[in-house]
């Protein structure tokens, strides 16, 4: 039996986590040296001709003419683009072409509201998280200016993206700083930070998001003008950077609670997770009934909570699992089109390019097996190329 007074719970615990994050920094700094910051691999040309819409052939011809951002050139003359110049290859190709310039570079026009998309769900394991990521760095390749909200205190999200909270912020440091209710509230632009996946933009996640949980109550019973009510809050800082991007992605903490409310009143959209199994069903049977109890209380306060789409995401699937399939037609038979067509594959390829914090787009092909990363990839563009295909659709654009 262990002798609590030679150590106490607490300090255990406090030790404990103390230890482990060291051990994480020094992970960080083994994986991804020399300035133990996470970086994104090159894309080959033939990679980099398919995502900016163009023939090998006609990069290559711009490379000799020397037109355009010049690509790393290996001894055995094969061509890589970093993330950064195949943009600017999709400004130039807008330039050259402005007929075509909406295909090269697909950023909203006047007229096209900011998409703020909630990715919600409150029982763990539905791959909330992974999901948020996945769709966040598919849009960022697709050419989109992003920003990932990560409104969970585990940030895990941050530490996907290369930020460990513990060690990498200060007070303020999360989107709480741009929500508080006291005066050291910031504008939501001096917290954004670039991460190194150009084109995607994080607001980092950690424990302190818990203090908007604690001081709601208080605030709810303190006269605050409308727009400072709580679930307005969330919505009122992005808008602060509306002018800089084309999608906001939020990956919402496993509970509802005042930041969950608060973002969902943000968003323009919904995506709500679901992992194929009785038990997680069950459990989201339970979130819509409180989240429709709750949200009907922010309706009546004056939250705005018309969006544009709400869809449904089948994650961690198994396919060949009679059992899963059947709760997938049950989804599809009561949800109709609101569940996505294509669902997310339970692949050891995404669990193995985790395991170095690293998703299927930033991994080189050759550290899995082939058919399994092209199997698992493919499920992921095909739920990801649905979503944007709903974006397109609130946006006007056929």
């Amino acid at each position: 039996m262990d002798n609590i007074s030679v150590s106490t719970t607490d300090v255990r615990i406090e030790r404990h986590a103390t230890q482990l994050s060291r051990q994480l920094k020094l992970l960080r700094e083994k994986l991804f040296p020399p300035l133990s910051q996470k970086t994104l691999r090159t894309f080959t040309s033939g990679e980099a001709a398919q995502m900016i819409g163009v023939s090998d052939g006609y990069l290559r011809q711009l490379s000799l003419d020397g037109k355009g951002p010049q690509p790393d050139v290996s001894h055995n003359g094969r061509r890589s683009y970093t993330l950064r110049q195949i943009n600017e290859l999709r400004q130039h190709m807008a330039k050259i072409k402005p007929k075509d310039a909406l295909s090269y570079l697909p950023c909203r026009r006047d007229g096209e509201k900011l998409q703020t998309i909630a990715i919600t769900n409150f029982k763990g394991g539905s791959a909330k998280t992974t999901t948020t990521l996945y769709l966040a760095q598919h849009l960022a390749l697709e050419g989109y200016r992003v920003l990932a909200i990560d409104l969970d205190p585990q940030a895990s999200l941050s530490s996907l993206l290369g930020v460990q909270p513990e060690f990498d912020l200060l007070d303020g440091d999360t989107l709480y700083g741009a929500i508080r209710y006291d005066a050291q509230r910031r504008p939501l632009k001096d917290i954004v930070r670039k991460t190194y996946f150009d084109g995607l933009d994080l607001v980092p996640g950690n424990l302190e998001l818990m203090e908007f949980e604690h001081e709601t109550p208080r605030a709810l019973n303190e006269r605050l003008k409308p727009e400072e009510l709580f679930f307005r809050r969330v919505g009122n800082a992005i808008a602060e950077v509306e002018a800089n991007y084309d999608i906001v992605v939020i990956d919402c903490p496993p509970q509802l609670g005042y930041l969950t409310l608060g973002a969902v009143c943000a968003a323009t959209s919904l995506l709500i997770t679901i992992h194929p199994q009785m038990v997680d069903v069950a459990s989201m049977s339970q979130f819509l009934l409180m989240t429709s109890d709750l949200l009907s209380v922010v309706r009546k306060a004056g939250g705005d909570l018309q969006h544009d789409f709400i869809k449904y995401v089948v994650t961690r699937h198994e396919p060949f699992d009679a059992p899963q399939s059947q709760i997938v037609a049950l989804l599809r038979s009561l949800f109709g089109d609101d569940v996505l067509t294509a669902t997310i594959l339970k692949s050891t390829a995404i669990a193995d390019a985790g395991l170095t914090k690293q998703t299927l787009y930033e991994i080189e092909k050759g550290q899995v097996r082939r058919s399994t990363y092209d199997r698992a990839l493919e499920s992921v563009n095909a739920a990801n190329g649905e979503i944007l295909a709903s974006i397109h659709k609130a946006w006007g654009r056929t």
